[in-house]
This record gives C-alpha cells, structure tokens and sequence, in this order.
C-alpha cells in the first residue's frame, strides 16, 4: 500500500538538494535522484497514478511540449527536487535489435564487428553532426516550465568513451589502441570537441543545477580497456566537462557502471567529479564505497537494481530504510536505485523504494497526500 505517493503539493528544493549532496548542509532528509526512468514504468504512473494521458513520441512541436510537461509532471508529483534529462548528438554507429521477451521494449546493441571507423578512410568520410544544427528545444522547454524550487540535472546522452565504443566497436577500439593510437585520438578529439560545444549550450540554462553525464567505463571485475589508456584519451575530456561545470558554479557527477575502482583516485583528484553514481551490490556496496570515499564526493543511489528486479516490496523497503540510515546518516547522499529504473522493474517495486523514502524523510517539505 503506498502511503506517500504521489505527492499532493511538492515543494521540490533543488537548492537544498545540492547543498546535502556536496555536504554545504546538514539535513535530516534524504533527499531522491534517479538517472533514467523507462516509459514501461514512467507510462502507468502517469496514466494510473496521476490520471495524465499518455502521449506518444513525435516530431512536431506540440506533441514535443506535452510529452516533456508530462515529462516534468511525473519526476515533481514523485517528489524529487530535480529532473534528470539527456539527450546527444546524432552519431552514426551500427547496432543489432531485437524484441525484449521481458518487456514490450526493443533491446539494441553495437555490432561488434561492423564498425563505423575503422581506418583513416572511414574517418574522413564519417558524417559528423554539427552542432549550429541541433535542436536544442527539449533543453530549453523543460528549463522554462520547471516548477518553482525544481532543477534540471542534465548531460549529453552517452559518454565520451561510450561513443568511441559505439563507433569503433569496444572491439574495434581494442585492436586500435595497439594498432592505430593516433587514429583513437583524432575519434576522440573530435567527439570531445563536439560535446564540449554541446555542454556551453547546456550552461546556458538558467535551471541547470548539475551536470550529471553517462559514461560507462567498467564491468564486473575491472575497466573495460587499461586504466592508463582510459586516463590518456578519456578522462582529460571528462575533466574539461567538469571544470565547464565548476566554472558555471555547479557539480559535475558522473554515472559510470562497472568496477572502476582502479580510476576512482583518478576521477576525484583530477577530473574532481562531485558525486558517484551506478551501484551493483556484487562489486561494491552504496555504504561501503561512502566509507571509502564519502568524505571527498557525494553517493547517488545505491539499490541494487537486480533487487527492485526480483525483491519483495518488503525487502525493497527494508532495503530503502537501511540506506537511508546508513549513507543518508552520514551525508551527502540521495538514495534512488543503483543503475536506473529499466522496463523489466515491477511498477510495484519502484513505488515501494520511492514511497518508503518519502516516509522515511520527516522533514520533508512536501505535504504528502
């Protein structure tokens, strides 16, 4: 039974939301973020809990409009203080779909072996975006109809790495780095020189609280490529996006998946990410990744997502409240799920963590209804 949501009067505090998270502010609450929530469990919320029609994707204007009001509507009546939203330029790779037996969705994937660029030739011949022709509308729309007190944590859709990985294949890139090095340079110094002209869009906006980029750099066990070569073609550039953030005044955290621990004195003492955020309880638990690291940047999430996969509402809850007494205790953490909310987490589950955390936080402002 939810018994906090959704939220009758918001009074979201993105400020407040950024002064716990990078520990200018003691506070008993706790506050939520959550990095993307698929439509399979966005949809019901709105059309079941909310009573909001659902309006399906579009080109034109005012179909745009309504998908990004409901887009607003659904992160302010779940009671989160700021709205996550992305999207990137158009860069050409080669992917395989196929349906999700779990999910109505499409799953899609890199075609390992078809790359994009594989030689100078293709290089030369690859379409580029140019930014002066992206439209940058969504951004601005949902910067000018935030509600009073929400803010916009906003990145360009996929990393820097990523998209070296989608365009020359993880594969491609492997065989590369040993190959042909000044080939992934001249990749990633014009992919890094394009989102740098995409991110001083960003800044522009006046609702920006934080930059808040994607950028998966491990897997299980490790890096997904040496920690040298990350630290020679990739985390320069993440550290060029983080001082654009500070320069404008607000964080830079990073979403990264995987075990990255072998970069993590990297990322804090040179690229000076804010926060951390992506948790698999099978490589490092929320709490005690806090315990190594909570003195220096701020926790973001942290349940698991095979949890709110497969969990009881109990044990999410349960879950919800240890967090919330352990990392939230301590500062400088909002609790929200480990990775993101995908199409295959039951809606029930999802609730469950939300709506515990709003019980949790006595001091909320909000008036629950």
């Amino acid at each position: 039974m939810l018994k906090n949501l959704p939220v009758k009067n918001p009074t979201p505090d993105s400020k407040e939301f950024i002064d716990i998270l990078i520990g200018a502010k003691k506070c008993k609450r706790v506050p939520m973020v959550e990095y993307i929530v698929n439509d399979p469990v966005m949809k019901p919320i709105l059309t079941e809990l909310l009573g909001i029609s659902w309006v399906e994707a579009g080109n034109d204007r005012e179909t745009q409009k309504k998908q990004l009001e409901n887009f607003i509507e659904f992160w302010h009546r779940m009671g989160y203080d700021a709205v996550r939203f992305e999207m990137g330029l158009p860069f050409i790779s080669n992917w395989l779909e196929t349906d999700d037996p779990g999910t109505k969705e499409k799953r899609s994937w890199i075609d390992e072996h078809k790359a994009a660029i594989r030689s100078w030739e293709d290089f030369e011949k690859y379409p580029w975006p140019r930014i002066e022709e992206y439209d940058f509308f969504p951004f601005e729309y949902i910067n000018k109809k935030l509600p009073e007190g929400m803010g916009l944590l906003t990145s360009h859709a996929g990393g820097i790495f990523e998209h070296v990985c989608a365009i020359m294949t993880l594969e491609g890139l492997s065989f590369a780095l040993y190959d042909n090095p000044e080939l992934v340079k001249a990749v990633t110094e014009k992919l890094g020189e394009l989102m740098l002209g995409f991110y001083r869009h960003l800044l522009d906006l006046d609702r920006v609280i934080a930059l808040f980029p994607g950028d998966d750099m491990g897997f299980r066990t490790g890096c997904l490529i040496s920690p040298e070569q990350l630290r020679r073609y990739f985390l320069p550039w993440h550290k060029l996006f983080a001082r654009m953030a500070h320069d404008r005044g607000i964080p830079y955290f990073l979403h990264s998946c995987g075990n990255v621990k072998d970069i993590m004195g990297d990322l804090i003492g040179d690229v000076e990410i804010d926060g951390k955020h992506s948790f698999e309880d099978a490589i490092i638990r929320a709490e005690d990744f806090q315990g190594l690291y909570g003195d220096k940047i701020a926790v973001l999430g942290g349940m698991d997502v095979d949890i709110l996969a497969s969990g009881s509402e109990e044990a999410i809850r349960k879950r919800t409240r240890k967090l919330i007494e352990t990392c939230g205790a301590r500062g400088s953490f909002a609790i929200g799920s480990g990775n993101s909310i995908p199409g295959y987490v039951p809606l029930e589950n999802y609730l469950a963590m939300v709506d515990e955390a709003l019980g949790c936080n006595k001091m909320s402002r909000s008036e629950i209804g």
